[in-house]
């Protein structure tokens, strides 16, 4: 259903595109062969998807080629929700019904092709979300249904009532948490797809000089040319490398790194080059 590398949409607001400019960046990545854009109803503070629905708009003939993914669940304190009295999180009936409503207006489309709920709700009642999604599905208004930043026992929970399709977490050469907990394990031996947000550690992984991302770096570099590629499409190629095939979601709205991204697609990593990346994040060799 997703492309293999996903368009993140979150730092919009800081790209300074015009609706026009916004139509050609994502004509750019569809040219790339990225055909699925990750929303959340709470970016840009709840902006983003209005301008995303604003460039389909302009460009009617868009909305057919791509997927769009999007999230609820997370409520902001903001002028735009005057209802949220904290920040706070919402799995009920009446929230995730409300947020899609305002998520299909705002982008200007029938459908979501994924939903994701975006956090853990500590009052989530499984059954009753179940039913949601399955209302939503039958009214055509959502077509699958997934989590983000779940625990795997969480995610088991819901699937149990009802079949996930996704799970997208924090996953990069920096962060391997998912590696570790189970979560990717859980998407392979489940079918889900998985997505990876910050594949670059948020830009860490290039910009910091902690030591863990000083031995990444050296190693990226290393591959990189090796292998005739940018240290950032080895970082893909890493995440990509696992049987799960998380699908990185990009931050950035610079063309260029959409290319990095994609050439990490046609980049299969020996083993032991992968190994030589989770050495370089742990700090030591296996045990």
């Amino acid at each position: 259903m997703l492309s293999p590398v996903v368009a993140g949409l979150m730092r919009l607001p800081e790209w300074g595109l015009s609706t026009s400019g916004l139509v050609g960046w994502i004509e750019e990545a569809l040219a790339l062969g990225i055909t699925s854009f990750d929303h959340a109803d709470i970016y840009g503070g709840y902006s983003v998807e209005a301008a995303f629905g604003a460039a389909l708009d302009h460009a009617p003939g868009l909305r057919r080629r791509l997927q769009i993914v999007t999230k609820c669940g997370i409520k902001l304190v903001s002028p735009r929700r005057p209802g949220h009295g904290i920040k706070s999180y919402d799995s009920s009936r009446g929230h995730v019904l409300a947020s899609v409503n305002e998520s299909l207006r705002a982008l200007r489309t029938d459908h979501i092709d994924l939903l994701l709920l975006h956090r853990p709700d500590w009052l989530m009642d499984p059954a009753e979300l179940a039913d949601t999604f399955s209302g939503l599905q039958a009214a055509g208004k959502v077509l699958a249904f997934g989590v983000s930043n779940h625990r795997p026992d969480q995610l088991a929970m819901l699937h149990r009532h009802f079949p996930l399709a996704a799970h997208q977490v924090e996953f990069s050469p920096l962060q391997m948490q998912a590696l570790n907990d189970g979560t990717l394990a859980q998407c392979l031996d489940l079918g889900l797809q998985a997505m990876a947000w910050s594949p670059l550690g948020g830009g860490r992984l290039f910009r910091s000089d902690d030591e863990q991302s000083r031995r990444v770096r050296g190693v990226l570099e290393a591959l990189a040319r090796q292998h005739g590629q940018a240290p950032a499409t080895l970082a893909c190629a890493w995440l990509m490398r696992h049987p799960a095939r998380p699908r990185p979601v990009t931050g950035s709205g610079r063309l260029q790194a959409l290319q990095q991204a994609v050439a990490a697609m046609s980049l299969q990593l020996p083993a032991e080059d992968w190994y030589r990346i989770w050495q370089a994040s742990t700090g030591h060799e296996v045990a």
